[in-house]
């Protein structure tokens, strides 16, 4: 039997799925650290070989190139992720298996999925916003992730400091940008203990709020999405979800005349309804359309 391939390519590990479809349960899984990618891509490669693919999605970590007219497409380009700058990495697994291979960030991979077959079904406009070891978000407009110059960058949203925060951030291109500020790096840089080891009624969780809400407005009102799903490691802390709800509503103070943002703003900030396998599921959709000639 013929199946599809997925990768998820994260900062800190890659996941590995092949299944018949992608809501599928997986016929087999491999998670492999993101080490370096003569460590890693080999074990991955080593992984699909044991299945005939009739296609394959990668879901990766950016910037990536998405430009299928470039000379790079495929790439990883200038990410902070050391030693996978200017990775050629779509094309090498196209390469090697020899079957219409799907390319996207691993965040519009997310928001693809949560919008077909998660929290956010059924709907037009969708960001999923992940918060991690980075931060990133993606968007899903009709059915189709949203490219552009290259494609979202969320996690680098300008955000004003909290005026109680001295800390500078952690961004090695931007400093205090959303990701130098509220990340998980950020969390641990400016308290000094991993964001697992602080309690739910840490001071912490009340400035994480403060800058994933600002965020969450900017992104309100430039792509007015109709669900806002916040997925990623920081985002386990399920304090922050009413904590972010709730300064969202007041930082919006009534401008977006939405009765689900005045009255329901629980439906609005979701958390990811297929969990943790978001970023899998959105690369076998990857596969799945690349297969039928689907430009994503």
């Amino acid at each position: 039997m013929k199946l599809y391939g997925g990768v998820e390519a994260g900062g800190a590990k890659f996941n590995c799925v092949v299944a018949t479809a992608p809501r599928d349960r997986p016929v087999a899984e491999l998670r492999v650290p993101t080490t370096t990618p003569a460590e890693t891509l080999p074990r991955v490669i080593e992984f699909f070989r044991e299945y005939d693919l009739r296609a394959l999605g990668v879901a990766s970590f950016g910037p990536v190139d998405l430009r299928r007219e470039s000379p790079t497409y495929g790439y990883i380009t200038d990410t902070p992720k050391k030693g996978w700058q200017h990775t050629d990495f779509a094309g090498l697994f196209e390469r090697t298996f020899a079957v219409p291979t799907g390319f996207d960030t691993d965040v519009n991979g997310s928001a693809l999925a949560e919008t077909l077959y998660g929290a956010a079904e059924g709907l037009s406009s969708v960001v999923y916003l992940t918060v991690g070891t980075g931060i990133g978000g993606g968007a899903v407009i009709d059915g189709r992730p949203v490219h552009g110059l290259i494609h979202p960058e969320m996690g680098h949203l300008p955000v004003p400091h909290h005026p109680r925060d001295a800390y500078r951030g952690c961004c090695i291109f931007h400093g205090d940008c959303l990701e130098g500020l509220a990340s998980g790096p950020a969390i641990e840089g400016r308290w000094n203990r991993s964001p697992n080891s602080l309690p739910p009624d840490h001071e912490a969780w009340e400035l994480e709020a403060y800058y994933l809400s600002r965020a969450i407005c900017a992104v309100t009102y430039t792509i007015s999405p109709e669900r806002v799903v916040c997925g990623g490691g920081v985002m386990r802390q399920k304090q922050l979800f009413p904590l972010i709800r709730q300064k969202v509503s007041e930082m919006l103070h009534n401008y977006i005349r939405s009765e689900l943002i005045m009255h329901h703003i629980e439906e609005f900030i979701v958390e990811p309804g297929l969990e943790d396998h978001s970023g899998v599921v959105g690369a076998l959709e990857l596969a799945r359309r690349a297969e039928a000639g689907l430009r994503h």
